[in-house]
């Protein structure tokens, strides 16, 4: 066990990271390896026993790690899974202390995370929620983006573990407005996924090569990192993830819910979320978001690659 935690800040922060999937693990390990002390905590064990195995220190409840660092760090799949781990029993707010700052990877509804900022601000606890974008290959490399909410001072104390992580942090707002960020970065992913599955179909249908047509348009007005990164892996017959469809799912599904609590209209951002429900309902969840093209073969009766 570290030593018992103070209300003076080491100069390096001692780090806890709950959430070790597919994002996480690579996260973590990133911050270990450059040189802050992590504790780590998963559901599944394993991820736990790999990265101890590389130097970090396990713990068995969100309150453990929290009793033991300075900045906890989380990243699990919904908005009930972060307010669980937060607030619920053995959870984080069960070790709080003044000066605890907590970091949300995760991609969770804006109103929840002005929650729990809220219930653990009572505690002396600062909140920052930090999802990020660029995928699992983003979290391997380090080249993250980090949209972050939450009060400044907190963000200028995480900063340096943000640094092992990714290549581009802002600071959006207050508390939500990095979720916000995120939602409105997911709107423009999803939007381009579906695009690029609607052109490749389009193409293939009407009689024209997808692969030349992708060549033709990339150089183009039509140029994006999506386009220019994805089509190889469809023609050459994987779709498996980078980044999960069902994750995709659950961001859209999170956009629609807080659109709905502004009284905004998604039209376009409604029909994409349609397209990735309907992904999970014929078993393709564990796919690449850019599989949505699937969805698009089956409407038009074409297959990419026949």
């Amino acid at each position: 066990m570290y030593p018992p935690i103070n209300s003076t800040p080491t100069d390096i922060p001692r780090v806890g990271y709950i959430g070790l999937g597919l994002m996480g693990k690579s996260i973590a390990r990133n911050i270990l390896k450059a040189g802050f002390p992590l504790v780590v905590h998963n559901r599944s064990r394993s991820a736990v026993a790999e990265l101890v195995a590389e130097g970090a220190r396990e713990a068995f409840t969100p309150a453990e790690v929290a009793a033991q660092v300075d900045i906890i760090f989380t990243n699990l799949p919904d908005t009930p899974d972060v307010e669980l781990v937060a607030l619920g029993p053995q959870g984080i707010i069960e070790a709080a202390h003044p000066g605890l700052i907590l970091v949300d990877n995760s991609t969770i509804q804006p109103a929840a995370a002005r929650r729990i900022a809220k219930a653990l601000e009572a505690k002396g606890v600062q909140c920052l929620d930090a999802p990020v974008s660029g995928g699992d290959i983003g979290a391997r490399n380090a080249t993250l983006a980090i949209m972050v909410g939450g009060p400044v001072e907190a963000l200028q104390r995480v900063h340096p573990v943000f640094l092992a992580m990714g290549k581009t942090i802002t600071h959006v707002g207050e508390a939500g407005a990095g979720q916000i960020a995120k939602a409105a970065n997911q709107i423009m992913v999803a939007a381009q996924m579906v695009a690029m599955g609607e052109l490749l179909v389009f193409a293939k249908k009407a009689g024209a090569d997808p692969q030349k047509v992708v060549e033709a348009i990339r150089g183009g007005a039509a140029q994006c990192w999506t386009l220019d990164v994805k089509p190889p892996r469809l023609f050459s017959g994987n779709r498996q993830p980078g980044f999960k469809a069902y994750i995709q799912a659950k961001d859209l599904n999170i956009i629609i819910e807080t659109a709905r609590q502004y009284g905004i209209p998604l039209p376009s951002a409604a029909v994409d979320t349609q397209l990735f429900n309907a992904m999970l309902q014929n078993g393709m969840g564990e796919l690449d978001n850019s599989a949505v093209i699937g969805i698009l073969e089956a409407l038009a009766g074409v297959k990419l690659l026949e």
